[in-house]
């Protein structure tokens, strides 16, 4: 094909074109593709104050705003760069994905659950966790997951908290 000929500056056109939708789907593709992991999932706050909204956008009001970072909270839907998630007391709203991390977490839902030197009943106390601390989790089996709360590690049933416990 000759150099600047019509059917040369069509195909050009038509690599431009293609070049531009490839880009565009790039560019989309984080934000509208299908989640990598299947719903519900767990998720973590990554802010000292969140803001949950009623709907997925910013156009939509707060309807909670958390000050807690690492609360647990599990995501029930997807939508975009929105999260639909579910907090420990079933309230529900959207959160932007920023605002979400894939840190594992729980908070404490029984009245005070001791946190144990090794994942046994009979193993020795080494702290006392309150209903409604929060904690990071590394790892979970057998009833047991390890917890750490601002640099005090233990162990402490999985019955005794809600979150990422799976």
């Amino acid at each position: 094909m000759v150099a600047g000929s019509h059917d040369g500056e069509y195909m050009g056109m038509k690599g431009y074109l293609g070049a531009a939708i490839a880009a565009a789907l790039c560019w989309t593709g984080g934000a509208w593709a299908a989640p990598a992991k299947p719903v519900p999932y767990w998720a973590s706050l990554t802010q000292a104050e969140a803001r949950m909204r009623v709907g997925p956008s910013l156009d939509y009001p707060s309807n909670w705003v958390y000050r807690r970072r690492d609360l647990p909270v599990k995501v029930v839907q997807v939508l975009g760069l929105w999260r639909k998630i579910e907090d420990p007391t079933g309230a529900q709203g959207w959160m932007h994905v920023r605002l979400l991390s894939d840190t594992p977490t729980a908070i404490v839902t029984a009245g005070i659950a001791p946190m144990r030197k090794s994942p046994s009943e009979d193993a020795r106390p080494l702290f006392r966790a309150q209903k409604g601390v929060v904690g990071r989790l590394s790892s979970c089996g057998k009833g047991w997951c390890a917890f750490d709360v601002g640099g005090q590690r233990g162990f402490i049933r999985a019955s005794d908290i809600w979150g990422a416990t799976q």
